[in-house]
């Protein structure tokens, strides 16, 4: 049997959401200049949600980053919506990121109808080596992207369709996304956690209350399926930034 090996996550807690992105946007800033300055281009994969906002203003604001040099993707997508509906990932981003840093390329996922098939050409979309930077957070019930629990650490596949666990569709509506849980999709494709891990670096923005729970589990419960969050101590190179609401007491 294999030991798969862990690592310590470097933790941070932050007064507000505010500070808490500022600081993350910071370390995420540094890491792609770092990038930029050993190779000809940059890749980070994103998340979409309103717990990265912060830490995506700040990292949009970041001085010396040349952004014509910097790929963009995104971790999920919902099955079902109409491609500009407002609450679609690569929506989300366009709106409230993309739109500040002009230049850079934004490999956004395209769903056509053809679910596998949307999710095998966006694993072929994926950059051959591991990314330089991903920026992501914590659901609810602790998990990346839309690996939900039980999870998958062992996902041959780089993307995958997923059906919804009924607390991440809750999660949707509790952040405004949408009116009611029948609103919201009950499948999406999903890039898979190795995938997500095979990366340089990870940054974690996790504020509010609802998230403390997830994040204790993150950080002290055995790691497995049951806690996806708990991936991320298999990784060397995670930082994770809380504020007052989301740390643990």
């Amino acid at each position: 049997m294999t030991t798969v090996p862990t690592y310590p996550i470097a933790v941070s807690v932050h007064p507000t959401r505010e500070t808490l992105g500022q600081a993350a946007g910071a370390l995420a800033a540094s890491i792609l200049r770092q990038a930029l300055d050993q190779h000809p281009r940059a890749t980070v994969m994103l998340a979409a949600a309103p717990s990265q906002a912060a830490t995506l203003a700040a990292l949009a604001d970041a001085p010396h980053i040349e952004w014509s040099r910097v790929d963009a993707l995104h971790m999920d997508e919902y099955l079902g919506l109409e491609p500009e509906a407002p609450q679609g990932f690569g929506t989300w981003l366009e709106r409230s990121f993309l739109r500040r840093v002009p230049g850079m390329s934004f490999h956004r996922m395209r769903v056509t109808g053809d679910p596998q098939a949307d999710a095998d050409a966006y694993a072929a979309r994926l950059p051959a080596g591991p990314f330089d930077l991903v920026l992501l957070g914590l659901g609810v019930n602790g998990h990346l992207a839309f690996n939900d629990p039980p999870a998958r650490f062992d996902d041959p596949q780089d993307t995958r369709v997923v059906e919804l666990d009924g607390v991440s569709r809750q999660q949707q509506v509790d952040e405004g996304h949408f009116a009611t849980i029948d609103d919201v999709p009950r499948r999406a494709i999903t890039v898979t956690i190795p995938r997500l891990l095979r990366s340089r670096h990870v940054v974690a923005s996790v504020p509010g209350a609802e998230k403390r729970a997830a994040v204790r589990a993150t950080l002290t419960a055995p790691i497995g399926p049951d806690h996806p969050g708990t991936a991320l101590r298999t990784h060397p190179d995670v930082a994770m930034f809380l504020d007052h609401e989301s740390a643990p007491r």
